[in-house]
């Protein structure tokens, strides 16, 4: 029965796990979702395999795999004969083991009330999340059960006092959340410890003497959890990497991007699949796409891109307006299902930090072959638009091409042409006139995506400079300027226009959606607009995107815009991939996809794809099918990689942005409250960098946080603290390990 032996395979996998747990059958059911008549069935196949010597039965009546079952066994039939001695024998392991395995022997008989993810905090308590319930539930450090972030824990409910949270003590983990750690190693004369990084993790890993891989006392390594330990013993894991000492330039970085799990070197394999598809463009090559290399094509990007991945141009004609924007066609180098292929889907994006770029794809394609370099022939993906002088779209051709890049210019080159300085303008002379005409365009795309409701959420960013030692520089604004806006309107127009097009084929594909917020989350800014003597009209419950747009333009100027737009920000949802054209809200776009950028995003690259097999007459039903069978899966995972990509950026500035402020502890600064929680208050100085001002330092009253309007009030003064209010404060700590900084308010300083 080939059923029956898929389920001893899969159940062996389960066990198998390093993230698995011995668990009783009841346990089992819950953790696989076996249902009430599938039951029987479900004890059959472990009685089976238990038989089979591949799995044994604790004292305590968990299963696991059997220490001495036979390497190879054959899943035999479930109607043969009884097995023999050797195939039944079970290992008996001790009360004692099984204890320390299970963590809490005293609750393993009770029966849970919840189960759910594990979410730790740094100060040892927790919450526990349930699928399909809005509320989380607070579990007390007494009452972890050690449970670490992202564990699976079945727990029982302790507490539920009307109008508190409900609380939870775990009584076990069924999985854990994560198997590999990155800590700081530290050596004693017969073994080792590593102190994890994270704060989430707050307690030492054991290592035996012979699995340290010959670390020394503060190198940075990734250590794989061997035994979670429990009350009376600490976890116990093997050192698997040294990344490098902790006092080594780029080694903190380096830290935080392999607790990510983000791979930062290329196999061999891959290496030389790059080397050997990047051949300079041929004849061959070149057969059948559209030979536009007399065009003036030109690219627009920092002066520190590499990789280059988009060229725009524009012709007139008449008084319409004709928009190329021609993409590189990286599909032409990185075939389906190869190495290169492989390693792109699962990197699934590049990753941008303070001082380096991890590629998507290995240098020699993406600065190289796949780089829109100037003066050289490059293969790419085109679409020709024709914009009436109103913006309208008026005719599209979607094409492959080969194209020859005239210029590489920078935003600062570009804007200096629109902006009329002669010296630029005389520099590129050949295309200084086609640039006016990319900036009127550009006006009118964006009045037009204006008009219909897009939301710009224009905040500004800080530039993280790194010295050669890793040191950080100095924090300097991000400049965006209309230079930078021009190549977002047009790649918006390109984006918008290739989903529009695939969209009305129905054609399978992968969308960039953004759904309408939350009507609770609308509702709730709605209140806080309120509280604050603004409105926010429409619909709370189907909200148009042109109603936030127009709150916001008209908060323009007012002291509140920056801390009101932050807020609304916050009630979005985020944007994903999707195989169904759901439209982009924030764009206020029915049709919307990522088409311009395939070196460093996966879905673009899929895209592509399916572009020029519906150009080349390949989308029978055979690919209509494969397609249809990926893509779900590859939206839903890029979109799983895409924010961790964002947070591992995030955690890096947080990092750098503290190494950067610990030279300024105790010194003054002016800045505005940004944020508000039951804990405290959080302050925003010129530069971007945000600390925080914990409620407990606040000496002259308590102070009670109003959730309605986000305000922090004391009881006896009446003393109010609101969001956007200017305050002074002093820099009192920084925690590197944390990455965080706190301020005192410069009144309070001297308690």
């Amino acid at each position: 029965m080939k059923e029956f032996d898929r389920q001893k395979h899969f159940l062996m996998d389960v066990f198998k796990s390093q993230a698995y747990i011995p668990m009783k059958k009841k346990d089992l059911e819950i953790l696989l979702d076996v249902e009430k008549d599938k039951r029987e069935e479900f004890a059959q196949v472990l009685k089976e395999l238990v038989e089979e010597g591949q799995v044994e039965i604790t004292k305590r009546g968990k299963y696991q795999i059997a220490e001495n079952r036979p390497k190879f066994v054959k899943l035999k039939d479930h109607r043969s004969k009884k097995p023999t001695k050797a195939e039944t024998s079970i290992r008996k392991q001790s009360l004692n083991e099984v204890a320390r395995k299970a963590n809490k022997p005293s609750n393993k008989d009770v029966e849970p009330d919840i189960i759910g993810r594990f979410i730790s905090h740094k100060d040892g308590y927790g919450f526990i999340e349930v699928e399909g319930s809005e509320e989380d539930y607070f579990v007390g450090r007494d009452n972890t059960g050690f449970a670490m972030q992202d564990d699976t824990v079945a727990a029982v409910l302790t507490f539920g006092a009307p109008g508190k949270r409900q609380e939870a003590k775990v009584i076990r983990i069924i999985t854990h959340g994560f198997s590999d750690v990155v800590g700081t190693y530290e050596k004693n004369p017969s073994f080792g410890f590593v102190v994890a990084d994270s704060n989430k993790l707050d307690r030492d890993i054991f290592i035996p003497a012979g699995k340290d891989m010959g670390a020394v006392s503060g190198h940075k390594v990734v250590c794989h959890i061997e035994d979670y330990g429990d009350d009376s013993h600490k976890p116990e894991g093997v050192i698997t990497e040294i990344i490098g000492h902790k006092n080594d330039p780029g080694v903190d970085i380096m830290s935080i991007v392999k607790s990510f799990g983000i791979d930062t070197e290329f196999s061999d394999k891959v290496l030389k699949q790059a080397t050997n598809v990047a051949k300079p463009v041929s004849e061959a090559d070149m057969a059948g796409r559209n030979d536009i290399r007399e065009k003036v094509v030109i690219t627009i990007d920092g002066e520190d891109t590499k990789d280059i991945d988009d060229g725009v141009s524009l012709e007139m004609d008449g008084e319409n307006y004709i928009l190329g924007v021609h993409i590189a066609d990286v599909t032409n180098y990185v075939q389906e299902s190869s190495a290169l292929d492989v390693e792109a889907l699962k990197r699934g994006t590049s990753v941008y930090l303070a001082d380096r770029v991890i590629p998507m794809l290995p240098h020699t394609l993406s600065n190289g072959m796949c780089s829109l370099n100037e003066g050289e022939d490059r293969l790419a993906l085109s679409c020709i638009m024709k914009f009436s002088p109103k913006g309208e779209l008026i005719d599209h051709d979607i094409c492959e091409s080969v194209i020859n890049s005239n210029h590489r210019m920078t935003y600062t080159d570009v804007y200096a042409i629109m902006t009329g300085d002669e010296a630029t303008r005389n520099r590129y002379a050949d295309i200084s006139e086609m640039v006016d005409n990319m900036y009127k365009l550009s006006q009118i795309l964006r009045a037009k995506r204006k008009k219909r409701g897009a939301i710009d959420f224009d905040f500004p960013e800080t530039h993280i400079l790194i010295d050669e030692n890793g040191k950080v520089a100095g924090l300097v604004p991000y400049e965006r300027n209309d230079a930078h806006k021009l190549i977002e309107d047009f790649m918006l127009a390109a984006n918008e226009t290739v989903a529009e097009h695939f969209s009305l084929m129905e054609s399978p594909f992968v969308y960039r959606v953004h759904g309408a917020p939350d009507p609770e989350k609308i509702q709730g800014l709605a209140r806080f607009l309120g509280a604050c003597g603004y409105s926010l009209k429409g619909n709370k419950d189907s909200i148009h995107p042109k109603e936030i747009q127009k709150m916001l333009e008209s908060l323009a100027g007012h002291e509140d815009e920056a801390v009101i737009t932050k807020m609304t920000l916050r009630s979005m949802q985020q944007a994903k991939y999707d195989t169904e054209c759901k439209g982009h809200f924030g764009l206020a776009a029915e049709y919307y996809c990522h088409f311009t950028s395939p070196i460093r995003r996966y879905p673009d690259l899929q895209i592509h794809r399916i572009i020029k097999d519906h150009l080349r007459g390949r989308m029978n039903e055979r690919k209509i099918s494969h397609y249809e069978s990926i893509l779900p899966q590859v939206a839903m995972e890029t979109s799983k990689l895409e924010r961790r990509a964002e947070e591992c950026e995030r955690e890096v500035d947080k990092l750098k942005i503290v190494q950067y402020m610990r030279q300024y502890i105790g010194q003054q600064f002016e800045g505005s409250i940004s944020s508000i929680t039951g804990w405290g208050m959080y302050v925003e100085l010129e530069n971007t960098v945000e600390g925080l001002v914990h409620v407990s330092t606040l000496y002259d009253d308590h102070y009670d946080f109003i959730e309605e309007n986000l305000t922090l009030v004391g009881e006896r003064t009446g003393r109010t603290f609101k969001l956007g209010q200017p305050v002074t404060v002093i820099l009192d700590s920084v925690d590197e390990n944390a990455r965080t900084i706190d301020f005192v308010l410069e009144e309070f300083q001297r308690f």
